[in-house]
């Protein structure tokens, strides 16, 4: 049973997940949150670009989560090679959604750069998990 002090820690976030501390998962979710909300006013006609690209966006911190939630390394290696997969399929999206001009220019490549840095990220995580 949890003092009254370390169950209020744990219940008010406190205390976190171990991946919550990674700066890779830490980046991708703000990628998801940040696609969300530029996603939010895409016309009706353009739904299925939102969705995917969220759910691309989203199944990239989604993926960290998973993998350091396995015992073995194999396991993790897996997720995290999901979770970079993910940060690939979000490339064409993005472009596609310059191209329809649903998102600007530069916002898609500031977007582009963010992936560029959590696949590097990610490819140190793999890299970690074949050294163990």
């Amino acid at each position: 049973m949890l003092s009254a002090a370390r169950e209020a820690r744990v219940l008010g976030g406190d205390i976190p997940f171990l991946f919550e501390k990674l700066e890779v998962y830490q980046k991708a979710l703000a990628f998801a949150e940040r696609v969300s909300t530029l996603t939010e006013p895409f016309a009706r006609g353009h739904w299925y670009l939102a969705d995917q690209l969220n759910r691309a966006s989203l199944s990239i911190s989604l993926n960290i989560a998973e993998g350091n939630g396995r015992w073995t390394a194999v396991d993790r290696r897996n997720f995290f090679g999901i979770a970079r997969g993910s940060v690939h399929e979000c490339v064409p999206l993005l472009e596609l959604c310059r191209r329809k001009r649903l998102l600007d220019e530069p916002v898609c490549l500031d977007l582009k750069q963010e992936l560029e840095v959590i696949a590097k990220m990610i490819s140190g995580l793999v890299a970690r998990t074949r050294e163990k």
